[in-house]
């Protein structure tokens, strides 16, 4: 049964984000993948969660909080020239037959968050998967030394905006 396209819920949306991030994320981790929060692409997109698998692979993760999100926007398919493989993480609530079923499907209950389907595989070509693994260590990395000194990647931020 599919439920009318709103976010009716005692959460609000953006707290259902989060939750279903962190469980997507732990999700990840749980099994070696290694997951990065909004990766911008050279599209212009930036997807929610982007993990590095075991292989050298990428797996995409779109997370939504209801069906109206899921409605309302469709550049998730712009993902999949990016990724070996692209997933929806969702909870329990989200109506699952609006999704694609091609796309891998995880499902988030509290802080876990299990997979009911695997995402289909389609391979990255070898020149765009070491531009797209250059492009994760260098947000990576610049998220991890804005870590140990804020002050410094504020100012070069501000610099290269002016440049």
């Amino acid at each position: 049964m599919i439920k009318s396209p709103s976010c009716v819920a005692l959460v609000a949306p953006a707290e259902r984000t989060l939750a279903v991030c962190r469980a997507a994320m732990r999700f990840c981790a749980l099994r070696g993948w290694v997951p990065l929060l909004e990766l911008p692409l050279p599209n212009g997109r930036r997807t929610d969660i982007m993990a590095l698998l075991p292989d050298g692979g990428f797996a995409a993760i779109e997370v939504k909080s209801c069906a109206r999100d899921f409605l309302s926007d469709s550049k998730w398919s712009d993902y999949k020239e990016f990724s070996d493989m692209l997933f929806f993480a969702v909870d329990l609530d989200f109506p699952q037959d609006l999704l694609p079923a091609e796309c891998g499907l995880l499902v988030a209950e509290g802080r876990e968050a299990v997979m009911l389907r695997d995402a289909s595989r389609h391979p990255l070509a070898p020149a765009r998967r070491k531009a797209l693994l250059q492009r994760y260590a260098k947000v990576a990395a610049g998220r991890l030394a804005a870590l140990s000194d804020p002050e410094a990647h504020a100012e070069m931020r501000a610099a290269l905006r002016v440049e």
